[in-house]
């Protein structure tokens, strides 16, 4: 994404001068995570968004900067309740710094992200923003809810998964309209198409818990399971397993049973799952492409278009 290269600089120069706090260890904690790497697809989805419909500005640095330290917030505090132990390939904060380390920061995140939203002075921006915060952690006590829960349905996931990764897609590429002064069709447009992005990804990711590469992936295999969570693989391969794989899958989502992976992947695999979760993301990532081609013809709204179809090929 060479063509936003420049404008993430300028993001990460905020970002580094945000994070700045008197109290020595709150620095350190949100350095330790942002430093880590990601992908920064959420504040690229806005600064895309703005670029495709002429916005230059410079809210784009500060509101990408914002949906950044939201998401990272997200991350400390999923890290606690998974207690994950690697993200990225490296230790995770909680692993680093200690539990309430990484809550206590994760709160001074969201709160920092919050005063930098009223320097935007507009309060579509600040609405758009606030209630995808909600709607996340929303999210967040649903997958609570619905942890090591076999009877977990498709629709049940997809509730799930747009509400806790999508939104905040949604609402990067929403906010990118709304600095634009977009149409209201043009604004759904731009809202459609990071929602879509953030399913496919999302899809994409539960696929890699069953299939992709410890090493790459920069986190250990079987997390999901480990930590009951019913994804759409483990979905369809009930859906068309035997009755005793089934019961495989079952017992391993309501015991959280690693010894049972092996077993779990083969039936993954070997019922069609894995393809049946691939449609599913590849459905979503032309919705995407439909919606990014709505917005005016340009290399922008073509780097949107080239990172929908380029998610379905990513192995982490």
């Amino acid at each position: 994404m060479s063509i936003i290269a420049q404008d993430m600089r300028e993001v990460d120069q905020v970002i580094a001068r945000r994070l700045d706090s008197g109290v020595p260890l709150v620095g350190q904690v949100s350095r330790y995570i942002i430093a880590a790497g990601g992908k920064r697809l959420r504040p690229a989805l806005l600064l895309l968004t703005c670029g495709a419909l002429g916005y230059r500005g410079e809210q784009r640095f500060n509101l990408a900067a914002v949906v950044e330290f939201i998401h990272t917030a997200t991350l400390l505090h999923d890290d606690v309740v998974d207690d994950s132990a690697l993200r990225r390939g490296n230790a995770t904060a909680n692993e680093m710094f200690g539990n309430p380390a990484s809550v206590l920061v994760g709160d001074f995140l969201y709160s920092r992200a919050f005063q930098m939203m009223v320097d935007a002075q507009d309060m579509r921006v600040m609405q758009v923003l606030a209630d995808a915060t909600n709607v996340i952690a929303e999210g967040e006590v649903l997958q609570l809810m619905n942890m090591h829960n076999a009877a977990l349905d498709e629709a049940g996931y997809l509730q799930v998964i747009r509400s806790k990764t999508a939104k905040l897609f949604e609402a990067s590429a929403r906010v990118g309209a709304i600095l634009a002064g977009s149409s209201t069709a043009m604004e759904e447009a731009c809202a459609t198409y990071g929602q879509a992005l953030g399913t496919a990804f999302q899809v994409v990711d539960d696929v890699l818990d069953y299939t992709g590469d410890a090493g790459v992936m920069g986190k250990t295999l079987g997390d999901d399971l480990r930590e009951g969570k019913t994804t759409l693989p483990l979905i369809a391969a009930m859906q068309r397993g035997t009755s005793s794989q089934r019961d495989v899958i079952q017992t391993a989502i309501e015991t959280g049973g690693m010894s049972m992976l092996d077993q779990v992947i083969e039936i993954v695999k070997t019922t069609g799952a894995l393809d049946v979760a691939r449609l599913a993301a590849t459905q979503e990532a032309h919705r995407a492409i439909a919606a990014a081609r709505q917005l005016p013809p340009g290399p922008h709204a073509e780097c949107l278009i080239q990172l929908s179809a380029q998610l379905l090929e990513r192995q982490y």
